[in-house]
């Protein structure tokens, strides 16, 4: 069909034909895709009693995942932080309260650091004022 020698009508009628039979071809689709939902359903249910479990048994254990922490402590106990691990310790040397060791750098340290001209964002500044400024402590 040569679109070039149809009328204005005849062009907006096949348009309106072919968006027709577009949402005809929507709807069919999802009405195929709702059937192979269903027949998964059943070939699953058939799997199920297959290997002799009934489907109450098998459903829970498809539903969301489990949390990491839940899995870990399944498959292997979880160490206590202080076993077989040794933790350095960060004083000031100024003042021996401020203690740092791992994790958020600490307000204390993030102003001795600046005052000092170290950036506390920058991960070899924090390297270098814990080598050069802080006392080490093995705990």
């Amino acid at each position: 069909m040569e679109l070039e020698n149809l009328s204005y009508e005849e062009i907006q009628r096949l348009v309106a034909d072919l968006e027709q039979e577009r949402l005809s071809a929507i709807a069919a689709l999802e009405q195929r895709k709702e059937q192979a939902k269903y027949e998964l359903a059943q070939t699953i249910k058939d799997m199920i009693a297959e290997q002799g479990y009934a489907l109450n048994d098998i459903v829970p254990l498809l539903g969301a995942r489990k949390r990491r922490g839940q899995a870990r402590s399944v498959a292997a106990p979880r160490r206590s932080t202080t076993e077989n691990r040794q933790r350095t310790l960060y004083i000031d040397p100024d003042n021996a309260e401020n203690v740092y060791s791992r994790g958020a750098t600490p307000g204390w340290m993030k102003q001795k650091m600046q005052d000092q001209g170290y950036d506390p964002a920058s991960k070899g500044d924090r390297d270098a004022f814990k080598a050069n400024y802080l006392k080490v402590v093995d705990a």
